[in-house]
């Protein structure tokens, strides 16, 4: 069992920023393509950036200029600096990962809880 742990959401004003961050743990597992998703209260959930295991990057054109994905490959870890935070930005942020667990037949797409951020003055 591999479980995706996210941190770092929060209030923050119009402006702000706020860097959050997702660790993916378990046993015997390896971990390929890493991202966000958010969800805001009557929407879709939507992509908001993803990072391959290479460091290839995409982002939604929403978040490009002012969010930045990264990962540490050691520390089966992802983040996003989000930085210049509009309050269309605000919603529940889900880490989403691809993983392979040792003796499994294939890989397997998994969730983080979430973590909410606000965007409020």
């Amino acid at each position: 069992q591999v479980q995706l742990v996210e941190s770092g959401g929060g209030l923050v004003q119009p402006g702000g920023s706020l860097r959050l961050s997702c660790a993916a743990s378990g046993t015997n597992f390896r971990v390929d393509t890493m991202g966000w998703y958010r969800q805001a209260p009557g929407k879709e959930r939507e992509l908001v950036a993803r990072i391959v295991s290479g460091g290839f990057t995409t982002y939604a054109d929403s978040v490009k200029g002012r969010f930045t994905i990264s990962r540490d490959n050691a520390k089966n870890t992802v983040y996003v600096q989000m930085n210049s935070l509009k309050p269309e930005d605000a919603a529940v942020y889900y880490c989403n990962a691809n993983i392979y667990i040792s003796g499994d037949t294939q890989w397997r797409t998994t969730w983080g809880k979430g973590t909410l951020v606000t965007v409020s003055s």
